[in-house]
């Protein structure tokens, strides 16, 4: 074999090619571009642009074009994250629209913007100061992800509800005196009025008005509790006010820190009410079991067991606590209001709940659950009221609850008699 020598020889380098601006820019820019496209896809891991633009709609059909003060405030469960992500939209949003976002002091319009939700639903709210105008309120809302699966609903008992009054001025509680006639008593933060049911309707009978030193609360609560000795118990805010036991009836009222009754002659537990404010202070008179103690709250629901009472506080910290003489366990969302009130209705397991729903749905709804464990469950359909639910309180017989709404669309204020019936 004869062999070969091979020279390698190399090309000369290709001198480098100077790229031109211009033609950097088309380069790079698509690459720009889709990168800033992958990196808001990878943050906005929840697509917002829906209730975002809905709602942005919806403040520059009330403010117009030009320059408003923003702020936003997030009261859901949504992250830090989340919240910052939906408020840049709205202000992307917004300024598409023509407004522009200046101090407080520059601004034709104020918004404020509150994120919130239900048990099913994030709730955005919209408030809008626009001079001496009254606030224009705005909402937009989209289903959670996370809302759990709905309550089942054995079948059914049936909440009712009955209108027993009606007027301009504010109703605190209302009570039924059932008899040959029957009499109705209606407590107002002036009077309590004795209405008697003649000729198919209630008659005005007699009117005690209640004189106080002392200017009532802005958010002004009073209860009725019925009694054997005499016709009835007045409990308002620092104020205790007690009738006569025969006709002509008369009123004895004088200041007081005494506690209100909570829930039915069943069961004997007060709780302390707080004279400046709305709610009860959360120490209990005697206490439920050894529990003399809990959260402040707004109302309350008691329900008896074989071997103990179970209480329910719906606390101000929005929480749903369960007390049964030993342990206080918070019950987590239940998409219930401030409102709850425990009924005998001789059906289902004999004593129910009656709840309020949360939200920021101007028209309010109650429906009725038990706690065959330490979950509620759905045992009626809603009842739905043309307004919010200022009070509701269990009778003092405990057969049934008045709720008193403030009707959005006349103003005037209603109290109800909720009654539950057995399903078929």
């Amino acid at each position: 074999m004869t062999s070969a020598n091979y020279n390698a020889v190399y090309n000369a380098p290709i001198p480098p090619m100077p790229i031109s601006p211009s033609r950097w820019l088309r380069v790079a820019c698509p690459l720009l571009l889709a990168a800033l496209f992958l990196a808001t896809t990878v943050a906005r891991a929840t697509d917002w642009t829906g209730p975002e633009e809905q709602l942005a709609h919806k403040i520059a059909a009330v403010t117009g074009p030009g320059a408003v003060a923003f702020d936003a405030t997030n009261r859901s469960s949504l992250t830090k994250a989340d919240f910052d992500d939906i408020r840049r939209g709205l202000l992307v949003q917004l300024a598409a629209l023509g407004l522009r976002f200046v101090n407080a002091d520059q601004a034709a319009a104020t918004i404020q913007v509150t994120l919130s939700e239900d048990q099913r639903n994030y709730i955005w709210v919209a408030e809008i100061h626009q001079g001496t105008n009254q606030p224009a309120v705005v909402m937009a809302s989209l289903p959670r992800p996370d809302a759990p699966p709905p309550l089942h609903e054995p079948a059914g008992l049936v909440l009712r509800k009955a209108l027993l009054w009606s007027q301009q001025d504010r109703i605190l509680d209302a009570a039924v005196l059932d008899g040959s006639p029957s009499h109705l008593v209606v407590l107002d933060p002036n009077q309590v009025a004795l209405y008697r049911f003649q000729d198919s309707r209630w008659q005005p009978e007699q009117s005690l008005p209640i004189t106080h030193a002392r200017p009532w609360p802005r958010d002004l609560r009073g209860r009725l509790v019925l009694r054997h000795d005499h016709l009835f118990d007045a409990y308002l805010p620092g104020f205790f006010c007690r009738s006569a036991a025969t006709a002509p009836l008369t009123l004895t009222c004088y200041p007081s820190d005494d506690p209100w009754p909570l829930g039915t002659d069943q069961f004997s537990l007060s709780a302390f009410f707080t004279p400046a404010r709305n709610y009860f202070t959360g120490a209990l008179a005697p206490g439920l079991g050894k529990q003399t103690t809990v959260p402040a709250f707004y109302s309350a629901a008691l329900l008896p067991r074989e071997k103990y009472t179970l209480g329910l506080f719906a606390a101000v910290d929005g929480q749903v606590h369960l007390l049964d003489g030993i342990t206080d366990r918070a019950a987590g969302k239940l998409g219930w209001g401030s409102d709850i009130a425990g009924v005998k209705s001789n059906c289902g397991s004999g004593w129910q709940v009656l709840a309020t729903r949360s939200g920021d749905d101007p028209n309010d709804a109650v429906r009725a659950y038990e706690f065959p464990d330490r979950e509620p469950v759905a045992v009626s359909q809603p009842v739905d009221f043309a307004g919010n639910i200022t009070a509701l309180w269990a009778e003092s017989t405990g057969g049934g609850a008045v709720a008193v709404s403030h009707n959005l669309e006349t103003g005037r204020y209603e109290a109800f008699r909720l009654t539950i019936t057995c399903g078929q």
